[in-house]
């Protein structure tokens, strides 16, 4: 592979796609100061058992690295609630990523994909299923490159091995993250950040339902209180 080159991205509107029913983390916004998460955690537990799941586990997180105020659960979460169940490109479970794309259709091709598997192993019946969230937010870092040529083996469609050890390495060498080119959309880019002080507390923007037709999601639907957000219709 070669030399691994880092860039300045400079996004001010990425966008990132997520379940609806992600859970907002109270905590992560009401706190101005992180030193205090565990002290406060400690103590509701004590009241409300379900505490420790809600807000997921702190020691992954760094304290230079937290983020609190508006908007923070939805960059601290992903960090804090990482699994083996639940891998990606650029993580395998064992830490947490900030998954982001450059524009919103980068956005859903990838998210899309990703649904569509585990929609097939699970056999859904096909209909409106899947409602997401989108968040918007600024990335403004140094990131490792890998969009140039090279560093095909980190974007394998479906074998992730290489990528996840790749970013393992960089992340334990200091990397805040890494900017690569869309597999699901061709031309697109995303990127993937390390920790949760990489990225911008993003707002969140508008609701979708995702139609699976019991093969792969071909619509998607805006959802609004007056019933008349559009609908887009997916290629194959």
């Amino acid at each position: 592979m070669p030399d691994v080159p880092c860039a300045l991205v400079d996004w001010p509107a990425a966008v990132r796609l997520i379940e609806s029913k992600y859970p907002p983390i109270d905590l992560f916004e009401d706190l101005a100061d992180p030193e205090d998460w565990e002290l406060l955690a400690a103590a509701e537990a004590k009241t409300n058992p379900r505490i420790a799941e809600t807000i997921g586990n702190l020691d992954l997180v760094p304290l230079d690295r937290r983020v609190s105020g508006p908007g923070a659960s939805y960059v601290m979460a992903p960090f804090t609630h990482c699994s083996f169940d639940r891998p990606g490109r650029f993580h395998d479970g064992s830490f947490g990523a900030y998954y982001a794309a450059h524009n919103f259709k980068t956005a859903v091709a990838e998210v899309t994909h990703h649904q569509a598997i585990r929609l097939a192993d699970s056999r859904d019946e096909p209909g409106w299923i899947s409602d997401m969230r989108e968040l918007i937010g600024a990335v403004r870092a140094e990131l490792i490159d890998v969009r140039g040529g090279g560093f095909e083996r980190l974007l394998s469609p479906g074998d992730y091995a290489q990528s996840q050890s790749f970013a393992r390495e960089r992340r334990d060498a200091g990397a805040n993250g890494i900017v690569y080119p869309s597999v699901r959309n061709p031309g697109g880019h995303c990127v993937v950040a390390f920790w949760p002080n990489v990225v911008a507390r993003p707002v969140q923007g508008r609701h979708f339902r995702y139609h699976w037709n019991g093969t792969r999601i071909d619509m998607i639907h805006e959802v609004r209180l007056d019933g008349k957000g559009p609908a887009f219709r997916l290629e194959a």
